[in-house]
């Protein structure tokens, strides 16, 4: 019987490896890897740091696109809404209108609030919006507003009617047109 075997029938536990090329092997591992060397970590950090860099401008212009198709929706469906209120009123559906107006709503709280059709024995009213949208680019629900008499520039409003909406902000588009003038 070997030494080792007669220590464990004796009771006695060894402290001797099972295979001591394992044991010895494993001590080696351990002690070659630590963890990332400077070099290595200065890499990675270089290479996130790049990454980063080139992200942020993307996100940029894509929040910009996004406002901007908000921005074209917003007009759109006032524009619309403003075109029918003109032809219905051309038609004479929505009864007499105020003189100088040229047939177009006063304000744009009209579209949202309704108006009395003309052969509507009930007194039933027409919407053309369901709410005035907010402005994307001014985040508010202000929006520029322009008579068939104002110059198709111009930031201010005579009063007279709402021919046309347009946004209050100053800054412009990519292609360099202000947003004003969309």
């Amino acid at each position: 019987m070997r030494a080792g075997s007669q220590r464990h029938a004796a009771g006695v536990k060894s402290r001797a490896p099972l295979c001591p090329m394992l044991a010895h092997g494993a001590k080696r591992v351990y002690r070659n890897r630590r963890g990332l060397t400077l070099i290595e970590l200065i890499v990675a950090f270089t290479i996130l740091a790049l990454l980063t860099a080139m992200s942020v401008p993307m996100a940029k212009y894509k929040v910009r696109r996004e406002k901007e198709k908000d921005l074209r929706y917003a007009l759109r469906e006032m524009r619309n809404a403003i075109d029918k209120y003109k032809d219905m009123a051309d038609a004479g559906k929505l009864g007499t209108q105020k003189l100088g107006s040229e047939n177009y709503p006063e304000k744009l709280e009209i579209l949202v609030e309704g108006v009395k059709l003309a052969q509507s024995a009930d007194g039933a009213k027409i919407r053309f919006l369901r709410r005035i949208p907010r402005d994307p680019m001014t985040n508010s629900y202000e929006w520029g507003m322009r008579s068939l008499k104002d110059d198709p520039k111009s930031t201010s409003w005579g009063g007279d009617n709402v021919f046309d909406v347009y946004t209050r902000s100053m800054d412009k588009a990519s292609d360099g047109t202000p947003y004003s003038e969309w």
